[in-house]
């Protein structure tokens, strides 16, 4: 059998075509080793920027073209200043070189220096005549640290059932979580999964990582009862069934060991909410819908289009009508006119959604956390989906996110989720991005990033094309870790990077001096370049959230137990035998084991409940700033959330809250749960 041949490398001419445009021609997945990416790898991510490189003689006209280009530049599209420090792009500047600034507040000034933060527009004339304009990004050096340290719960919303939630967690039941959880056990933060708006199904995505907007939040969130104008819907009769339908929703989770349904959950939600639309706003709360609606401008009007179009036409804008694929087409001008009803119906959906969200952040800061609520920001979008519609000019067209082989993955990923152009990005200052921070930080006291790498590079992947025929993308960092640290600080917001995995070499370093916090889960805190034991707790970073698990891994039960490996066995998922995976995984806990032994935390108790106080107890011993608690350990859940690999083989996204048995234990059951106090009381009292 004849090996395949190696994919053909890139040539001198397209790799300094590359270079020049942010595209790898190579990539080191271990220090010790180099992969050449394919010249089709290449030229594809050069053609989504918008690169001619048909043929070696279009090659060398790009490349001449963009040099001259280079050459004859006076500034980058966008400058980034730190604090009071002078960007490096304006000290490059000719002698006698006139600077012009009209700054955010709308003043005019001659000089760079001593602006406030925000994003400016820069002008500058060379003495040869040369004009050049840029977006100056000036933020603060780096994010103050959060006062003192605090420990926290992570939960999957939809998960989190009460005995009032219609079928799925809800923003009420965020609210009674953090209200309880900060007055009851001086807890810092809750933190949940992404909350942006769904691609509509059915079925719906139940992953809340490939949403249709990261911009705009889901109303399937919503707590109904909690809506002031459902007081006054005039047909009882519909409002009674309604109640009976979602107390059927919740029995059927809660007691007959249902999934959750978000379909079904979402059905019911919409009926009620559409009786809800009929009822006019009383006069202060129709202003504030008005000021809502004029703050969000075109993005809100252009999010609510793309629901008005997709009920009419689907929910993949690529197969609509040709004129309604382009959101500024005066077809879809003359449709957002006619469907001006529906379009109202959806962004007042939003205004909801956004009033309930900052009502759970006030909740939480009210019951004395100094953080509050912990939202997710996910790495991207879906591509048939509102925002890859309404932003297509920042999306690479035909291509997709992922992630190259691995030593857990040898085929590498593909995700799905188109990624932003770093050209447009940085010719629009960031527009997008600072548009959605913005959004986000609204109601959230921190924000989790989830492949934080992504403000560095990001691993493209052409359509039709396995991952491993993908090539990274180089993003311009600085001004991506500018925007967020302008935006989280003027919220007063903390953010955490989740940064596990492959990190390039760099990148903790850049984000720990800007204040972004990383994220260190202990089963992967070992010595991974001297003898691979687990690492003793006082090596560990201090600006990190520091976890035993994530909605991604086993609970802590399950890792102890092993239920883990025969879980991925039962499902067909090892890729060695049995018995070696289950050596394996008992080795490394015994390891943890041992140490944890070894630091007095197991002194005078055994037992599972006993084993998972002590790890949490090693995480304090840690000097980690956060410390996050899976609230699913609290009773001893053994099932993950979520099960990377799978997709119906396994029910992700689906499974409420439950105990060592699999019976789903409701909120009201978790706060009165005394194996959950006592996990969460040993955070405060730490003695074995």
């Amino acid at each position: 059998m004849t090996a395949p041949r190696p994919a053909e490398p890139p040539s001198a001419d397209l790799s300094r075509l590359a270079a020049l445009h942010g595209v790898a021609t190579s990539y080191s997945p271990s220090p010790d080793r180099t992969v050449t990416a394919s010249a089709t790898a290449v030229t594809l991510a050069l053609a989504a920027l918008g690169v001619d490189t048909a043929g070696p003689d279009a090659v060398r006209a790009a490349l001449t073209a963009r040099e001259r280009e280079r050459d004859a530049r006076l500034l980058p599209p966008t400058v980034v200043a730190w604090g009071t420090d002078t960007p490096a792009a304006l000290a490059a500047l000719p002698d006698g070189t006139r600077i012009g600034v009209r700054t955010e507040q709308g003043e005019t000034v001659a000089s760079a220096r001593h602006l406030p933060p925000g994003v400016h527009d820069l002008t500058a004339t060379a003495p040869d005549g040369r004009t050049a304009r840029a977006h100056l990004i000036v933020a603060p050096p780096r994010l103050p640290a959060p006062r003192g340290r605090s420990y926290g719960l992570l939960v999957q919303l939809y998960s989190l059932l009460s005995r009032r939630s219609w079928g799925m967690g809800d923003l009420a039941d965020l609210g009674e979580l953090a209200g309880w959880a900060g007055r009851t056990l001086g807890a810092g933060f809750v933190q949940v999964n992404p909350l942006h708006a769904a691609v509509p199904g059915p079925p719906t995505d139940p992953s809340p990582y490939r949403p249709s907007s990261r911009r705009f939040p889901d109303p399937v969130h919503l707590r109904i009862e909690d809506v002031p104008e459902f007081a006054y819907v005039a047909d009882r009769d519909r409002v009674r069934a309604l109640l009976e339908r979602a107390a059927r929703l919740r029995e059927a989770v809660l007691d007959k060991g249902a999934l959750i349904d978000r379909d079904a959950v979402w059905d019911a939600k919409r009926e009620a909410l559409e009786l809800i639309h009929e009822v006019p706003l009383g006069p202060g709360r129709q202003a504030a819908y008005a000021d809502f609606r004029t703050a969000q401008g075109q993005d809100l009007e252009d999010h609510a289009t793309w629901y008005a179009l997709a009920e009419v036409h689907g929910a993949d804008w690529h197969r609509w009508p040709a004129e309604l694929r382009d959101p500024r087409s005066p077809g879809t001008a003359r449709a957002r006119r006619e469907l001006a009803g529906r379009v109202g119906f959806h962004s007042r959906l939003v205004w909801l959604t956004d009033a309930q969200l900052t009502a759970a952040q006030r909740t939480a800061r009210e019951a004395g956390m100094p953080v509050g609520i912990v939202h997710d920001l996910a790495v991207g979008v879906h591509p048939a989906g509102a925002d890859a519609w309404a932003q297509q000019d920042h999306f690479a067209a035909g291509m997709s996110v992922g992630a190259p082989p691995d030593a857990f993955n040898a085929r590498g990923q593909d995700w799905g989720l188109p990624p932003w152009r770093p050209d447009r990005l940085a010719a629009s200052g960031y527009a997008p991005f600072r548009a959605l921070l913005r959004a986000l930080f609204r109601y959230a006291g921190a924000l989790r990033i989830d492949h934080v790498m992504g403000l560095f590079r990001l691993w493209w992947v052409p359509e039709g094309h396995p991952p491993t025929e993908g090539t990274y993308i180089r993003y311009d960092a600085e001004a991506m870790l500018a925007v967020l640290v302008l935006e989280a600080s003027r919220a007063g917001s903390v953010v955490i990077g989740e940064d596990l995995g492959t990190v390039e070499p760099g990148v903790r370093e850049a984000l720990r001096e800007r204040g972004v916090y990383g994220t260190s889960v202990l089963w992967f805190e070992r010595d991974w370049e001297g003898d691979r034991r687990p690492l003793p707790p006082d090596t560990w970073r201090a600006d990190c959230l520091a976890t035993a698990t994530t909605h991604d891994l086993p609970p802590t039960a399950a890792r102890l137990g092993g239920d883990h490996v025969e879980l991925r066995d039962s499902l067909g998922l090892l890729t060695r035998p049995l018995e070696v995976e289950r050596a394996e995984a008992a080795a490394d806990v015994d390891e943890w084991r041992e140490l944890l032994g070894r630091l007095g935390l197991l002194r005078g108790a055994s037992g599972e409940e006993a084993e998972i106080r002590a790890v949490h107890r090693y995480l304090l011993r840690t000097p980690a700033r956060m410390i996050g608690v899976w609230l699913p350990d609290g009773v001893g859940d053994r099932r993950p959330q979520n099960l990377p690999g799978t997709w119906d083989q396994y029910p992700n996204w689906r499974l409420p809250i439950a105990d060592a048995e699999g019976r789903p234990v409701t909120l009201e059951d978790l706060t009165a749960s005394p194996r959950v106090r006592a996990l969460l009381t040993s955070l405060t009292d730490p003695a074995p």
